[in-house]
């Protein structure tokens, strides 16, 4: 796992973040603060990021990489593939609204772009000792129904409860997606054994809709990837990235064909 360091708000988030998906799955870390070309002064203040970030883990294993690059989020991108990154972490951009997210320049480049899977922190988030939860946003489509599989098999590996949810904006059958999820709910039974939870979240838009929704401590949001991705890339599509925006927890969004 790769986390995208500066010494803010969002890169403090970012880090705790970080630290906590580590303990819980025995990771390997690495902290990066990328700074522009050219720049010797801000190559310096990035290594003194580095020891800020250092002293705020303590004894947490890590490798601390600076890096120089035209865009955070292009470096992060291109860092991530050289060390075989499985995730990169971000937080919050600033001036975002308290326990959201806000996308600033370099996740949006990582939310477009990235080869590996992205995470994002809300901003003042502080992650407890263990998981809650793994829910994954569902529509019917081959993304989603291949993310299915992969988040159950998270959740079994894990020991959290498994849960899906369509979003109901008042604009679809809402027969008809019910009987999507259920179908979405025996496959996660068929691929690991998992009884999954499903829940359709009503409302006459996505914030609306998610503010109904309970979110436990620890609880973790998952998105696939859009149809409209390339292969073995993150694209998010006009739905997803209101439901990332109005998301109360962290935020993974998986590369299509991600395994």
């Amino acid at each position: 796992m790769i986390v995208g360091y500066a010494n803010d708000a969002g890169g403090r988030d970012a880090l705790a973040l970080g630290a906590a998906i580590t303990r819980v799955t025995g990771g390997e870390l690495t902290i990066a603060t990328i700074y522009p070309p050219g720049s010797p002064g801000l190559a310096v203040e990035a290594q003194a990021n580095l020891a800020h970030a250092a002293e705020a883990l303590g004894p947490v294993p890590a490798e601390y990489i600076t890096y120089e690059s035209r865009g955070t989020g292009r470096g992060l991108s291109v860092l991530a593939s050289r060390i075989r990154a499985d995730l990169i972490v971000v937080g919050s951009a600033a001036g975002g609204q308290h326990g959201r997210i806000a996308i600033g320049s370099a996740a949006d480049h990582l939310l477009h772009l990235s080869s590996e899977a992205v995470m994002l922190a809300p901003a003042g988030y502080l992650p407890p000792a263990e998981p809650g939860r793994l829910t994954l946003a569902y529509v019917h489509r081959p993304q989603c129904d291949a993310a299915v599989g992969q988040v159950a098999q998270a959740a079994l590996r894990l020991g959290v409860p498994l849960r899906l949810i369509t979003l109901d904006l008042r604009t679809e059958d809402q027969g008809k997606l019910r009987d999507d999820l259920a179908l979405a709910v025996r496959l996660a039974w068929e691929t690991t054994g998992i009884e999954a939870e499903s829940e359709v979240a009503e409302g006459h838009d996505v914030t609306a809709a998610l503010a109904g929704v309970e979110w436990l401590p620890g609880e973790l949001l998952v998105c696939a990837a859009s149809e409209d991705a390339q292969p073995h890339r993150v694209f998010l599509g006009e739905l997803a990235m209101k439901v990332l925006r109005a998301s109360s927890c962290p935020v993974t969004v998986l590369p299509r064909g991600f395994s």
